[in-house]
C-alpha cells in the first residue's frame, strides 16, 4: 500500500515538471521567466443574446432613457386580421362550392336556369353589396378604416362585431366601466389613472376582447414603460394623462357609447326583381345557400325527393305531419317569395327564413306607388297573412320558395284597380323562363 501511493507522488510529480527536453539542446537549467505587465487576464465567452438585451435595458434606465419596445400600428394589425379573414372566406367559399357541387346530380345544372343567382347583402357601413364569403372581411375592413374618422366608434364596433361571446364582452364592458368611473370619482389619484397590463384582471378579462385596447387609447390612454417597485424589469401600463373635468366629461360620454353598442352586421338585400305575367311563377329553382344543409345532407335530399310522393300516401297522425313540417321548415336559412299582382305583374325578394311576416310587407309597401293603401297577402290554399302577426316566415310554411297572390283591401278595391310598382322595378321588368 505504501509504495502505490509513492508511485502515484511520483507520476504527479512528473506531469507537473513541465515539457520535456532533448539531452543535446543547449541552456540554462534555470526556468524560464515570463515578463507580464499585469494580472493575468482570464479568457471570457462573448455574451449571449439575452445578456446584451439585458445590459441595453440596464444602461437605458441608468441614462434615464426610455426602453424601446414592439410597435403595434394599426396598418400591421390590419393586415393581419385582413390575412386571417381571406383564408375564412376562402373557407367559406369552398364549402358554398361543394355544396353546389352536391347537387350536380339534379336538374339544375346551368347558373342560368336558377330562380335567383345567389345570397347577397348589404353593409351597412358602405353600402356595398357582398356575397356570404365577403361579408365578414368587407365589414372588417371598413370598421378599421372608420379608425381614421372616429377612433371611439371604430373601436367600439370592433369590441361588439369581432367578439362572439357576448358574456365576455359585458365582462370586458364592465371592468373597463370601472376604471373610468373610478378616475371620474378620483380624478387627482394617480394610481387611478394607471393600468397595469400585466394584471391578471386586465390579462383575463380585458385583453382577451379585441378593441378593448383600442377603446381604452382611443379616450386618451397612453402606452408607457413605466418602473416597477421590487422588479429589475420595467412594465407597460396605460396611463391616462389628462384628468380635466372637460376631458372626464367626454369619457364619460365615450363610456355610455361603448355600453349601448351593438354588432355590425351585414344586412340580407332583398333583390327585388319585376317579371311579367308568366305560366312559370310556380317554377322554382333554388342556388345552394338556400339550404341549411351539408353537401352529404344535400345528395340525400335529391335521393328522398322521389320518396315524397309516397309518404304524402301514408296513414300519418297531425302530430307526425307537425313534426315533419318543423323538420322541414329548420332545413332552410332563406326564402325566395314571389307576388302575383293584380295585372298579372310578379314582384320577386329573398328573405331570412326567420323573418316576421310585417317584414314581408314592407317589403311589398316599399315596392308600391300606392304601398300606404291597406292591402292583403294570400298564401296557397287561401290562407291570408296577417301584417300584424308575430309569426316568422317559416312558421307560416312560407319557405323554401312561395308565390303569394296580392289584393287590395276591400275598402279600396274600388278605387284602385291594379297594384302599381315604382317606376324604377317595372324599367328592369323581365321575363320568367
Amino acid at each position: 500500500m505504501k509504495k502505490f501511493f509513492e508511485d502515484i507522488k511520483k507520476d504527479i510529480k512528473f506531469k507537473s515538471a513541465g515539457p520535456g527536453k532533448k539531452l543535446a539542446e543547449g541552456g540554462s537549467s534555470k526556468p524560464r521567466v515570463v515578463q507580464n505587465s499585469g494580472p493575468a487576464k482570464p479568457h471570457h465567452a462573448a455574451p449571449t443574446e439575452g445578456a446584451q438585451k439585458a445590459g441595453a435595458a440596464a444602461m437605458a434606465r441608468i441614462e434615464g432613457q426610455p426602453r424601446p419596445r414592439a410597435q403595434t400600428s394599426q396598418d400591421a394589425i390590419r393586415l393581419q386580421v385582413k390575412r386571417e379573414l381571406e383564408a375564412e372566406a376562402a373557407a367559406v367559399a369552398a364549402t358554398e362550392k361543394e355544396k353546389i357541387t352536391a347537387v350536380e346530380g339534379s336538374s339544375v345544372k346551368d347558373p342560368a336556369f336558377l330562380s335567383v343567382t345567389g345570397v347577397y347583402f348589404t353593409c351597412p357601413l358602405t353600402g356595398a353589396t357582398l356575397t356570404k364569403s365577403e361579408r365578414e372581411v368587407h365589414i372588417k375592413e371598413a370598421i378599421f378604416m372608420r379608425f381614421e374618422e372616429d377612433a371611439v366608434e371604430a373601436s367600439i364596433m370592433m369590441v361588439h362585431t369581432f367578439n362572439k361571446d357576448r358574456e365576455k364582452v359585458k365582462a370586458a364592458v364592465d371592468i373597463i366601466n370601472k376604471y373610468i368611473e373610478n378616475i371620474c370619482k378620483n380624478p387627482t389619484e394617480e394610481k387611478y389613472r394607471k393600468i397595469k397590463l400585466s394584471n391578471k384582471v386586465f390579462q383575463e378579462k380585458v385583453k382577451t376582447v379585441e378593441g378593448s385596447r383600442e377603446f381604452l387609447q382611443a379616450v386618451g390612454f397612453q402606452s408607457i414603460m413605466l418602473d416597477v417597485e421590487g422588479q429589475e424589469e420595467s412594465e407597460e401600463f396605460l396611463v391616462l394623462m389628462e384628468h380635466d373635468p372637460e376631458a372626464l366629461e367626454v369619457m364619460k360620454e365615450s363610456m355610455d357609447r361603448l355600453q349601448r353598442g351593438e354588432p355590425v352586421r351585414a344586412q340580407l338585400d332583398h333583390q327585388p326583381q319585376t317579371f311579367r305575367p308568366s305560366s312559370n311563377a310556380m317554377r322554382f329553382e333554388l342556388p345552394p345557400e338556400f339550404y341549411n344543409l351539408t353537401a352529404e345532407e344535400l345528395k340525400r335530399e335529391q335521393q328522398q325527393k322521389s320518396e315524397a310522393v309516397e309518404k304524402t300516401n301514408m296513414l300519418r297522425t297531425k302530430a307526425m305531419r307537425e313534426r315533419e313540417e318543423q323538420r322541414e321548415r329548420r332545413k332552410y336559412n332563406y326564402t325566395l317569395l314571389r307576388i302575383r299582382l293584380p295585372d298579372g305583374n310578379i314582384l320577386q325578394g329573398t328573405f331570412l327564413a326567420w323573418d316576421k311576416v310585417s317584414v314581408l310587407f314592407q317589403f311589398v309597401r316599399d315596392s308600391l306607388v300606392d304601398g300606404w293603401q291597406p292591402f292583403e297577402l294570400v298564401a296557397p290554399g287561401g290562407h291570408k297573412l296577417r301584417e300584424a302577426q308575430e309569426l316568422a316566415l317559416n312558421e307560416c310554411n312560407l319557405v323554401p320558395a312561395v308565390l303569394l297572390t296580392f289584393s287590395w283591401d276591400a275598402a279600396v278595391q274600388a278605387d284602385i284597380s291594379a297594384a302599381l310598382l315604382k317606376p324604377v322595378l317595372l324599367k328592369n321588368i323581365q321575363t320568367l323562363g
